[in-house]
Parts: structure tokens; C-alpha cells; sequence
């Protein structure tokens, strides 16, 4: 949906592309069910921003905060993200019909 080739992609908020992503679900009767998020970053240090993160995720998608998780970790100096190169994010969305769609 969301194709980096596309040029009004670039730099766009992943928090609008998340709206995005809400609508479609809601449009076609789906919604998130919860959400389980990890972050690898040796630097900066995450979890001063996580309750941030879950409150504009919720916001976005129009779920309580207690459907999300976010969770951050470090990679103990291991590869590109120990070695500050990168930061790698892994999440898992439960996605559920609406009661009553099609």
C-alpha cells in the first residue's frame, strides 16, 4: 500500500501511514486487536518514550493503550544495531473481524 518508489511517501510520519492503515482495516471491517512491539536500539535509550509511543499508536488507531505493548531492548553490541549503525523494530498485530462484517 504504501510503496517506497511512491515520492509522496518520502518522509512521510509513520504515524500518518498508520491512520492510513487503521481507515482500510475499519473500512473493510477489521480492527486491531492488540499490538507487540520491540525495539533494538543500542542508542538512545527507549524507555523514557514508550509511554509516548503507546499514547500516539492509540491515538492513531483508536484503541486503548492497554492493547499495546512496546518493549525495548538492545542487541548487547551485536551487528549493525550493536554497533550503532542501525535500529531494528519487530512487531505483531492481532487483527479481528468486526462483529457483523462481511
Amino acid at each position: 500500500h504504501f510503496p517506497s518508489s511512491e515520492p509522496k511517501y518520502k518522509d512521510i510520519s509513520s504515524i500518518t501511514l498508520l491512520r492510513q492503515v487503521g481507515a482500510l482495516l475499519q473500512t473493510h471491517s477489521w480492527r486491531v486487536g492488540n499490538i507487540d512491539a520491540t525495539i533494538v536500539a543500542e542508542q538512545p535509550k527507549l524507555s523514557p518514550f514508550i509511554p509516548q509511543m503507546q499514547q500516539r499508536i492509540s491515538e492513531a488507531l483508536g484503541i486503548s493503550i492497554g492493547q499495546i505493548g512496546v518493549k525495548s531492548t538492545t542487541s548487547k553490541g551485536l551487528g549493525f544495531v550493536g554497533k550503532g549503525e542501525a535500529i531494528a523494530a519487530h512487531a505483531v498485530a492481532l487483527v479481528e473481524r468486526l462483529p457483523g462484517g462481511d
